[in-house]
């Protein structure tokens, strides 16, 4: 499984679980999650609410849809079929820790940056809280 959230980054990690799931003849899971729209993002009044709910949503989909599409498309490349799923959970780590283990995947494949101005001990990236909740190996692709 390789996680996805559209950035250059995690098309990194795309291309690096497409390479390895071709060179062992494995399937691939690419998945993404995004944050619950029922979630205060913005102020009541905001230009979001101003739009609509059923826009929002419909232009929610679509960027996944097109987010989705994009990273099937780079596990073509490398001559892989790959299934994607989307899933909206406030908790980004707990939901691909959940869904691996619901799918069986047997790697977790991962992008994360290094905060070099912040230190590590104030903020953890998605990945780190993957690995700390996960037991399935994962591969962290910088």
């Amino acid at each position: 499984m390789v996680v996805t959230f559209g950035t250059e980054l995690s098309n990194k990690a795309v291309k690096e679980a497409a390479r390895l799931a071709h060179s062992v003849g494995a399937k691939l899971l690419i998945l993404h999650v995004r944050s619950p729209l029922d979630v205060p993002d913005h102020a009541d009044g905001g230009a979001l609410s101003r739009l609509g709910e059923e826009r929002i949503m419909d232009e929610i989909y679509d960027q996944e849809r097109k987010l989705l599409e994009g990273a099937v498309g780079i596990a073509a490349s490398f001559g892989v079929e790959a299934e994607t799923a989307f899933i909206a959970d406030l908790a980004a780590h707990e939901a691909i820790v959940r869904v691996c283990q619901e799918q069986q995947c047997d790697l977790i494949v991962m992008a994360t940056r290094i905060h070099r101005a912040i230190p590590g001990f104030l903020v953890q990236s998605q990945t780190q809280k993957v690995l700390a909740k996960t037991s399935t190996p994962v591969l962290v692709v910088r």
